[in-house]
Protein backbone atom coordinates (compact mmCIF):
# COMPACT_ATOMS: atom_id res chain seq x y z
CA UNK A 1 0.00 0.00 0.00
CA UNK A 2 1.95 3.56 -0.83
CA UNK A 3 -0.11 6.51 1.04
CA UNK A 4 1.63 10.14 -0.71
CA UNK A 5 1.43 12.57 1.52
CA UNK A 6 1.44 15.07 -0.85
CA UNK A 7 -1.68 14.21 -3.02
CA UNK A 8 -5.21 12.50 -2.79
CA UNK A 9 -4.42 8.98 -2.59
CA UNK A 10 -7.28 6.06 -3.14
CA UNK A 11 -6.85 2.80 -1.17
CA UNK A 12 -8.76 -0.11 -1.68
CA UNK A 13 -9.36 -1.94 1.65
CA UNK A 14 -8.06 -5.78 2.21
CA UNK A 15 -9.12 -8.56 3.96
CA UNK A 16 -6.26 -7.65 5.88
CA UNK A 17 -7.19 -4.69 7.00
CA UNK A 18 -10.79 -4.93 7.64
CA UNK A 19 -12.47 -4.51 10.96
CA UNK A 20 -10.03 -2.02 12.02
CA UNK A 21 -11.51 1.43 13.19
CA UNK A 22 -10.82 4.08 10.48
CA UNK A 23 -8.92 6.55 13.29
CA UNK A 24 -6.78 3.58 14.34
CA UNK A 25 -5.84 2.55 10.39
CA UNK A 26 -4.57 5.97 10.01
CA UNK A 27 -3.09 6.80 13.23
CA UNK A 28 -1.02 3.65 11.86
CA UNK A 29 -0.39 4.40 8.31
CA UNK A 30 0.13 8.93 8.48
CA UNK A 31 2.85 8.21 10.83
CA UNK A 32 4.15 11.32 12.04
CA UNK A 33 0.83 13.48 11.83
CA UNK A 34 -0.70 14.21 15.06
CA UNK A 35 -3.96 12.44 16.11
CA UNK A 36 -5.89 15.89 16.77
CA UNK A 37 -5.01 16.19 12.75
CA UNK A 38 -6.32 13.18 12.02
CA UNK A 39 -9.57 13.37 13.71
CA UNK A 40 -9.89 17.17 12.36
CA UNK A 41 -9.53 14.98 8.75
CA UNK A 42 -12.18 12.95 9.43
CA UNK A 43 -14.71 15.49 11.10
CA UNK A 44 -14.55 17.60 8.12
CA UNK A 45 -15.31 15.03 5.60
CA UNK A 46 -11.89 14.83 3.77
CA UNK A 47 -11.18 11.39 4.70
CA UNK A 48 -13.98 9.57 3.00
CA UNK A 49 -15.29 6.04 2.95
CA UNK A 50 -16.90 4.97 -0.37
CA UNK A 51 -17.78 8.78 -1.38
CA UNK A 52 -19.43 9.08 1.95
CA UNK A 53 -18.00 10.57 5.77
CA UNK A 54 -17.60 8.25 8.64
CA UNK A 55 -16.67 8.50 12.48
CA UNK A 56 -13.82 7.98 13.92
CA UNK A 57 -14.93 4.82 14.76
CA UNK A 58 -16.60 3.29 11.52
CA UNK A 59 -14.69 -0.12 11.06
CA UNK A 60 -13.21 -0.62 7.39
CA UNK A 61 -14.68 -3.22 5.55
CA UNK A 62 -12.88 -5.08 2.97
CA UNK A 63 -13.44 -3.33 -0.70
CA UNK A 64 -14.08 0.03 0.97
CA UNK A 65 -12.57 2.71 -1.32
CA UNK A 66 -10.79 5.22 1.26
CA UNK A 67 -9.83 8.56 0.02
CA UNK A 68 -7.25 10.52 1.65
CA UNK A 69 -5.88 14.35 0.90
CA UNK A 70 -2.68 15.38 0.67
CA UNK A 71 -1.09 15.98 4.55
CA UNK A 72 0.98 18.85 4.45
CA UNK A 73 4.36 18.30 5.21
CA UNK A 74 4.42 20.96 8.17
CA UNK A 75 1.40 18.47 10.21
CA UNK A 76 4.38 15.17 10.31
CA UNK A 77 6.99 17.52 11.51
CA UNK A 78 5.02 18.94 14.55
CA UNK A 79 6.46 18.01 17.71
CA UNK A 80 4.10 16.54 20.56
CA UNK A 81 3.04 18.95 23.18
CA UNK A 82 5.34 18.55 26.82
CA UNK A 83 3.69 16.84 29.01
CA UNK A 84 4.68 19.24 32.23
CA UNK A 85 1.99 21.71 29.80
CA UNK A 86 -0.79 19.45 29.04
CA UNK A 87 -0.83 18.44 32.88
CA UNK A 88 -0.67 22.02 34.12
CA UNK A 89 -3.59 22.94 31.48
CA UNK A 90 -5.71 19.64 32.74
CA UNK A 91 -5.58 21.39 35.91
CA UNK A 92 -6.84 24.63 34.85
CA UNK A 93 -10.38 23.41 33.94
CA UNK A 94 -13.02 25.44 35.86
CA UNK A 95 -16.31 24.58 34.42
CA UNK A 96 -16.82 21.77 31.70
CA UNK A 97 -20.01 20.47 30.09
CA UNK A 98 -20.71 18.57 26.95
CA UNK A 99 -20.98 21.92 24.91
CA UNK A 100 -17.82 24.14 26.54
CA UNK A 101 -14.86 23.54 28.61
CA UNK A 102 -13.65 26.85 30.58
CA UNK A 103 -10.13 27.22 31.97
CA UNK A 104 -8.35 29.49 33.91
CA UNK A 105 -5.63 30.13 31.53
CA UNK A 106 -1.97 30.97 33.07
CA UNK A 107 -0.07 33.95 31.82
CA UNK A 108 2.44 33.20 29.96
CA UNK A 109 0.92 30.53 27.61
CA UNK A 110 -0.53 31.42 24.16
CA UNK A 111 -4.16 30.51 22.85
CA UNK A 112 -2.98 29.49 19.57
CA UNK A 113 0.50 28.62 17.75
CA UNK A 114 1.79 30.81 16.00
CA UNK A 115 4.43 34.00 15.78
CA UNK A 116 7.35 30.99 15.91
CA UNK A 117 5.15 29.57 19.01
CA UNK A 118 4.87 25.68 18.59
CA UNK A 119 1.68 25.12 20.12
CA UNK A 120 -0.93 27.01 22.50
CA UNK A 121 -3.89 26.09 24.82
CA UNK A 122 -6.05 24.53 21.82
CA UNK A 123 -3.19 22.72 20.45
CA UNK A 124 -2.85 21.13 23.64
CA UNK A 125 -6.34 20.41 24.47
CA UNK A 126 -6.74 18.71 20.74
CA UNK A 127 -3.80 16.25 22.32
CA UNK A 128 -5.53 15.73 25.43
CA UNK A 129 -8.42 14.63 23.78
CA UNK A 130 -8.10 13.91 19.94
CA UNK A 131 -11.18 12.43 18.99
CA UNK A 132 -13.51 15.61 20.85
CA UNK A 133 -13.89 18.55 18.25
CA UNK A 134 -12.66 21.95 20.17
CA UNK A 135 -12.71 25.13 18.62
CA UNK A 136 -11.40 28.74 20.69
CA UNK A 137 -14.34 30.74 21.47
CA UNK A 138 -12.44 33.71 22.12
CA UNK A 139 -8.73 35.05 22.49
CA UNK A 140 -6.60 35.99 25.31
CA UNK A 141 -3.19 37.96 24.95
CA UNK A 142 -0.41 35.55 25.93
CA UNK A 143 0.42 37.68 28.78
CA UNK A 144 -3.10 37.74 30.19
CA UNK A 145 -4.69 34.91 32.37
CA UNK A 146 -7.90 34.18 33.42
CA UNK A 147 -11.39 32.61 31.46
CA UNK A 148 -10.66 31.12 28.23
CA UNK A 149 -13.93 29.28 26.38
CA UNK A 150 -13.28 26.15 24.19
CA UNK A 151 -15.93 25.04 22.26
CA UNK A 152 -17.21 21.25 21.88
CA UNK A 153 -19.33 21.66 18.53
CA UNK A 154 -19.95 24.18 16.06
CA UNK A 155 -23.71 24.86 16.90
CA UNK A 156 -22.46 26.52 20.03
CA UNK A 157 -19.45 28.03 18.57
CA UNK A 158 -21.80 29.95 16.41
CA UNK A 159 -24.21 30.50 19.30
CA UNK A 160 -21.79 31.91 21.73
CA UNK A 161 -19.84 34.07 18.77
CA UNK A 162 -23.01 35.61 18.44
CA UNK A 163 -23.08 36.70 22.08
CA UNK A 164 -19.94 38.53 21.25
CA UNK A 165 -20.90 40.76 18.86
CA UNK A 166 -21.52 44.22 20.89
CA UNK A 167 -24.73 44.71 18.57
CA UNK A 168 -26.89 42.29 20.05
CA UNK A 169 -28.98 42.58 22.72
CA UNK A 170 -27.98 39.16 24.38
CA UNK A 171 -24.34 39.56 24.83
CA UNK A 172 -21.59 37.33 26.66
CA UNK A 173 -20.50 39.75 29.53
CA UNK A 174 -16.98 39.59 29.90
CA UNK A 175 -15.49 40.99 33.48
CA UNK A 176 -11.53 41.84 33.98
CA UNK A 177 -9.51 42.87 36.77
CA UNK A 178 -6.18 44.98 36.44
CA UNK A 179 -3.82 47.19 38.29
CA UNK A 180 -3.55 50.41 36.73
CA UNK A 181 -0.55 52.44 37.81
CA UNK A 182 -1.70 56.00 39.88
CA UNK A 183 -5.12 57.01 41.73
CA UNK A 184 -7.97 56.59 39.78
CA UNK A 185 -10.08 59.38 40.10
CA UNK A 186 -14.06 59.83 39.16
CA UNK A 187 -15.58 56.79 40.01
CA UNK A 188 -16.91 54.39 37.01
CA UNK A 189 -15.77 55.41 33.85
CA UNK A 190 -17.19 54.29 30.58
CA UNK A 191 -14.42 54.43 27.19
CA UNK A 192 -16.27 54.22 23.99
CA UNK A 193 -13.57 55.50 21.79
CA UNK A 194 -12.28 53.33 18.32
CA UNK A 195 -8.63 51.56 18.37
CA UNK A 196 -6.61 51.15 14.95
CA UNK A 197 -3.09 49.29 14.45
CA UNK A 198 -0.60 51.32 13.92
CA UNK A 199 3.65 50.21 13.30
CA UNK A 200 6.01 51.62 15.57
CA UNK A 201 9.81 50.76 16.36
CA UNK A 202 9.84 47.75 14.31
CA UNK A 203 6.46 46.26 16.01
CA UNK A 204 2.52 46.73 15.47
CA UNK A 205 0.51 48.19 18.46
CA UNK A 206 -2.90 49.62 18.90
CA UNK A 207 -3.57 52.92 19.38
CA UNK A 208 -6.56 54.98 20.34
CA UNK A 209 -8.34 56.36 16.74
CA UNK A 210 -11.51 57.65 16.53
CA UNK A 211 -12.19 56.42 13.01
CA UNK A 212 -10.87 52.95 14.10
CA UNK A 213 -12.91 50.20 15.24
CA UNK A 214 -15.48 50.91 17.83
CA UNK A 215 -13.97 49.44 21.15
CA UNK A 216 -16.06 50.07 24.13
CA UNK A 217 -14.97 49.10 28.08
CA UNK A 218 -16.23 49.92 31.49
CA UNK A 219 -14.16 50.96 34.66
CA UNK A 220 -14.67 50.35 37.93
CA UNK A 221 -12.22 50.97 41.04
CA UNK A 222 -12.82 48.18 43.70
CA UNK A 223 -9.38 49.74 45.60
CA UNK A 224 -7.20 52.30 45.75
CA UNK A 225 -3.71 51.99 47.37
CA UNK A 226 -2.45 55.47 48.17
CA UNK A 227 -1.88 56.16 51.26
CA UNK A 228 0.04 53.35 52.26
CA UNK A 229 2.25 53.09 49.10
CA UNK A 230 4.75 54.97 47.55
CA UNK A 231 3.90 54.01 44.09
CA UNK A 232 -0.17 54.70 44.31
CA UNK A 233 -1.70 51.72 42.29
CA UNK A 234 -5.65 51.50 41.49
CA UNK A 235 -7.57 47.49 41.39
CA UNK A 236 -10.03 47.91 38.74
CA UNK A 237 -13.17 45.83 37.60
CA UNK A 238 -13.27 46.60 33.86
CA UNK A 239 -16.16 45.10 31.92
CA UNK A 240 -15.97 44.90 27.79
CA UNK A 241 -18.54 45.16 25.35
CA UNK A 242 -16.51 44.78 22.21
CA UNK A 243 -13.11 42.42 21.96
CA UNK A 244 -10.67 44.42 20.19
CA UNK A 245 -6.72 43.70 20.33
CA UNK A 246 -5.12 45.41 23.58
CA UNK A 247 -8.61 47.36 24.10
CA UNK A 248 -8.76 47.52 27.83
CA UNK A 249 -4.54 48.37 27.91
CA UNK A 250 -5.30 51.26 25.62
CA UNK A 251 -8.20 52.42 26.83
CA UNK A 252 -6.35 52.43 30.63
CA UNK A 253 -3.34 54.11 28.56
CA UNK A 254 -6.12 56.33 27.14
CA UNK A 255 -7.22 57.67 30.41
CA UNK A 256 -3.96 58.15 31.73
CA UNK A 257 -3.37 55.25 33.47
CA UNK A 258 -0.77 52.24 32.35
CA UNK A 259 -1.82 48.10 33.25
CA UNK A 260 1.04 47.02 35.88
CA UNK A 261 3.77 44.99 34.24
CA UNK A 262 2.70 45.91 30.60
CA UNK A 263 5.64 45.80 28.37
CA UNK A 264 4.15 47.36 25.00
CA UNK A 265 2.13 49.86 26.57
CA UNK A 266 4.54 50.67 29.39
CA UNK A 267 5.81 52.72 32.27
CA UNK A 268 9.33 51.09 32.90
CA UNK A 269 9.49 52.86 36.31
CA UNK A 270 6.51 51.54 37.81
CA UNK A 271 6.73 48.31 36.26
CA UNK A 272 10.24 48.47 37.79
CA UNK A 273 8.60 49.33 41.14
CA UNK A 274 6.23 46.74 41.13
CA UNK A 275 8.78 43.94 39.98
CA UNK A 276 10.40 44.21 42.99
CA UNK A 277 7.71 43.64 45.03
CA UNK A 278 7.24 40.07 43.38
CA UNK A 279 5.52 40.52 40.47
CA UNK A 280 6.93 39.36 37.19
CA UNK A 281 3.90 39.61 34.90
CA UNK A 282 1.05 41.63 33.43
CA UNK A 283 -1.66 42.64 36.02
CA UNK A 284 -4.57 41.62 33.69
CA UNK A 285 -7.21 38.81 34.59
CA UNK A 286 -9.73 37.84 32.58
CA UNK A 287 -11.83 36.94 36.04
CA UNK A 288 -15.70 36.48 34.87
CA UNK A 289 -17.53 34.99 32.19
CA UNK A 290 -21.49 35.36 32.22
CA UNK A 291 -23.18 33.35 29.37
CA UNK A 292 -26.80 34.29 29.14
CA UNK A 293 -27.68 30.80 27.68
CA UNK A 294 -31.19 29.03 27.93
CA UNK A 295 -29.64 27.53 31.54
CA UNK A 296 -27.41 30.82 32.21
CA UNK A 297 -24.16 29.77 33.19
CA UNK A 298 -21.76 32.26 35.57
CA UNK A 299 -17.68 31.60 35.38
CA UNK A 300 -15.07 33.01 38.05
CA UNK A 301 -11.46 32.55 37.58
CA UNK A 302 -9.67 33.41 40.43
CA UNK A 303 -6.18 35.30 40.77
CA UNK A 304 -2.96 33.65 40.71
CA UNK A 305 -1.07 33.85 44.08
CA UNK A 306 1.52 35.48 42.15
CA UNK A 307 -1.54 38.16 42.03
CA UNK A 308 -2.98 37.47 45.18
CA UNK A 309 0.10 37.81 47.34
CA UNK A 310 1.37 41.53 45.54
CA UNK A 311 -2.47 42.64 46.44
CA UNK A 312 -2.10 41.54 50.36
CA UNK A 313 1.42 43.37 50.19
CA UNK A 314 -0.61 46.53 49.10
CA UNK A 315 -3.27 46.02 51.79
CA UNK A 316 -0.60 45.52 54.41
CA UNK A 317 2.36 47.86 53.09
CA UNK A 318 3.54 50.70 56.05
CA UNK A 319 2.93 54.01 55.65
CA UNK A 320 6.24 55.56 53.49
CA UNK A 321 8.66 57.49 55.71
CA UNK A 322 7.38 61.04 53.86
CA UNK A 323 3.50 60.52 55.29
CA UNK A 324 2.27 60.55 58.84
Amino acid sequence: MDINKNSVSQITINEGQAGQRIDNFLVKHLKGVPKSHIYRLLRSGQVRINSGRKKPHYKLQSGDILRLPPVRLSENKSKPIPESVIQLLKGTIIFENDDIIAINKPSGIAVHKGSGLSFGVIEAFRQIDPEQELELVHRLDRETSGCLLLAKNRQVLARLHEMLRHETIVRMEKTYLALLDGVWTGGKKTVDVGISKIKRGGEHIMQVDKSGDRAISHFEPLEIFDEHSTRPSSLMKITIDTGRTHQIRVHAQHCGHNIIGDSKYTNKEANRYFREMGLKRLFLHAWQLYLPLADPINIEAPLSDELEQLLQKLRHAKPPMNKQ
